[in-house]
């Protein structure tokens, strides 16, 4: 895209009441959505709440809807949306509201202390060392990308429409708990919490 001016629609407000507030920002080749946020608080919005920190995508800070997609704001280009009309964001809608574009997403970090943690076997070796194979290895890598943007959970309709969040714990630890249970070392058995307390049989999707 070359120079433009955007047009935006950020929802500003809390849990009680808001509403869209119209921006625009001067845009050019390169910037993403959160260019463009830090831009209008810089220059139109001092008082825009907004969660970031790395703006690499690698601490899942910035998640948002953008057009009403579950996006990363730090990697959505803003050649990639259509610029032609206003540009929505919004918060996730999966958590409690703080301000503006944060949400409170401190329901994760509980619900990940509840499962139970890593519990190796005991060593192979008498150096005390293990012995894995690399194919073991290879197959919970996948798993182990995770950088709990909790865009999943957002997306999740057990947690976003129907609000089961005190009896299901959603696909980000569905995906954690298979890391954990694929490990090659591990010995910990977490099958009976996932069909009962982690609320598995709500899952038709990720399970």
């Amino acid at each position: 895209m070359s120079e433009q001016t955007v047009q935006f629609r950020i929802w500003r407000g809390d849990a009680n009441r808001g509403e869209f507030g119209n921006y625009t920002a001067e845009c050019s080749e390169g910037m993403v959505v959160l260019d463009a946020v830090h831009d209008i608080q810089r220059t139109q919005a001092n008082d825009l709440a907004c969660r970031w920190n790395c703006k690499a995508g690698k601490c899942g800070s910035c998640s948002a809807e953008i057009n009403g997609l579950p996006r990363l704001m730090c990697m959505t280009r803003l050649s990639d949306i259509d610029t032609e009309k206003p540009v929505t964001i919004e918060p996730i809608k999966a958590f409690p509201l703080l301000r503006d574009l944060a949400t409170d997403v401190s329901w994760n970090y509980r619900v990940k202390k509840r499962i139970k943690k890593f519990k190796p076997r005991a060593p192979d070796a008498p150096d005390g060392t293990w012995r894995m194979q690399q194919e073991d290895i290879d197959r919970v890598q996948e798993f182990r990308k995770c950088i709990e943007c909790f865009l999943c959970q957002d997306v999740c309709h057990v947690l976003r429409d129907h609000h089961k969040h005190d009896e299901f714990i959603g696909p980000r630890f569905l995906t954690y708990v298979a890391a954990l249970e694929m490990h090659p070392l591990d010995t910990e058995d977490r099958i009976p919490e996932l069909k009962e307390a982690m609320g598995i049989g709500y899952c038709n999707i990720t399970k």
